[in-house]
């Protein structure tokens, strides 16, 4: 974001740990501040589908369990959702569960308003949890003070790590966007508002996340005391 802002933060060279921002939080605020460009951004809410992987090794191999448990009609595995996810869409976990799936939420939005410009209007976001091994998708529906031209909107959009999906071509998927550097999104209308548009939207979220953590060690570096300490 601070490439995109063309800012540069003042270096804090006191140590202390460093948090990486949520992939979904990086999306949304690149996005999102591309839009303003084209026109005043009035309402937005996102629908985030969390993919296994977000819960590391832990997560993948339990919906792995499910998917094979549920296809041999065995007991399914639930020691760390509390909830089958496998073939399934969900809202919340389990009592027993790790985490919530509110937590998580509450985390993009906690992540959005520290990496996005004040200006910028903070999403409604809910996060659900597919039944996918990897890769996040997003619904996104924004609400623009004039008329939604989907041209307008794609043309503000295009840019580095932003792949537009024409209506011509494969939607973007989680299959089609693991291992890919960019955002992939289409645009379309809102039929029931003309100030409205949709975005769908896929990327790799341990590719970005990846990416984002080199950027911030390459900014912190610059922050490394030089010469002998005194």
């Amino acid at each position: 974001m601070q490439r995109e802002l063309g800012q540069v933060n003042a270096l804090d060279l006191q140590p202390g740990p460093a948090v990486v921002a949520h992939p979904a939080a990086l999306v949304l605020a690149l996005l999102l501040e591309r839009l303003r460009s084209a026109s005043p951004v009035t309402k937005v809410v996102a629908t985030v589908l969390q993919p296994a992987s977000e819960h590391g090794q832990k997560g993948m191999d339990e919906l792995h369990e499910q998917t094979v448990s549920l296809l041999s009609f065995q007991q399914l595995p639930k020691k760390h959702f509390d909830v089958q996810v496998a073939f399934n869409l969900v809202a919340r976990y389990g009592e027993q569960a790790s985490s919530t799936l509110v937590s998580v939420s509450d985390r993009v939005v906690n992540h959005y308003q520290k990496i996005a410009p004040k200006q910028s209007p903070v999403p409604s976001v809910i996060v659900l949890q597919a039944p996918t091994f990897h890769g996040y998708t997003v619904s996104l529906h924004v609400e623009l003070s004039g008329a939604a031209d989907v041209q307008e909107l794609t043309k503000a959009l295009a840019g580095e790590h932003v792949l537009l999906v024409p209506g011509s071509q494969e939607a973007p998927s989680n299959v089609n966007a693991a291992g890919q550097g960019e955002i992939l999104v289409s645009v379309t209308p809102d039929v029931s508002n003309a100030n409205s548009a949709w975005l769908w939207i896929a990327f790799d979220n341990l590719r970005l996340s990846a990416t984002t953590a080199v950027e911030c060690a390459e900014a912190m570096a610059a922050s490394r005391p030089r010469g002998q300490v005194q």
